[in-house]
């Protein structure tokens, strides 16, 4: 690969899929995709890698990265530090993978603040109704749960009109291939074309006439 790659960060409602969307084209596209791995102070679980599920850290190792800029960006939840390290990230961009990351609404947009060539995507259902079936149909949550999951998608619905992209997902494979073309066609953007540009402008340089 010598192109540099996509930075794609996945949001969406609880239940809309996303997860499933990326674990396809992860298995469809291994030599085009490279997953986001996020680092947190929270203990290992069993099975979990260093590197794989996630960077392990202590919680004064990541406030040092919070502290030399080092990290994408961060939350804290019940008690522990979550948050993407750039290192890695920009590693996997600049050996030319698209890389993807899921991270909540609030984290996505710090990420295209910092990094507004990044492409965001959001997950739904073709309707709220669908979303609420999918949740109630998972059969694991109990009803109050399932409320606070469609309290939490009324406010990420708020900011989707801040994203590139809105990704109905109805039919799982086709939402796959339809991601897929985004992403693809991302790459023609002039933003991720400078050197071509440039040396076409060279080229057409030579056939200026210069009265």
């Amino acid at each position: 690969m010598n192109k540099k790659g996509v930075l794609v960060v996945f949001s969406g409602f609880s239940g809309s899929g996303k997860g499933t969307i990326m674990k396809k084209l992860m298995e469809n596209h291994s030599d085009t995709y490279a997953l986001s791995v996020s680092a947190t102070t929270r203990s290992p679980r069993e099975g979990e890698r260093e590197g794989i599920e996630y960077f392990f850290k202590t919680v004064p190792e990541f406030e040092e990265l919070i502290k030399n800029d080092e990290m994408l960006e961060y939350a804290q939840y019940a008690g522990n530090y979550y948050g993407t390290p750039k290192a890695y990230v920009e590693q996997k961009l600049n050996e030319g993978f698209d890389v993807i990351l899921e991270i909540e609404t609030q984290g996505a947009l710090k990420v295209k603040e910092k990094y507004p060539d990044t492409l965001l995507l959001f997950v739904t259902p073709p309707s709220a109704d669908i979303l609420y079936d999918r949740l109630k149909g998972r059969g694991t949550e109990e009803d109050d749960v399932i409320a606070k999951r469609m309290n939490q998608a009324v406010n990420e619905a708020k900011v989707i009109d801040r994203y590139d992209y809105l990704v109905i997902n109805d039919d799982i494979n086709e939402c796959v291939s339809h991601v897929h073309e985004i992403i693809k066609n991302t790459h023609d953007r002039t933003v991720f074309k400078a050197d071509t540009i440039e040396a076409l402008k060279n080229g057409l340089n030579k056939y200026q006439r210069r009265d």
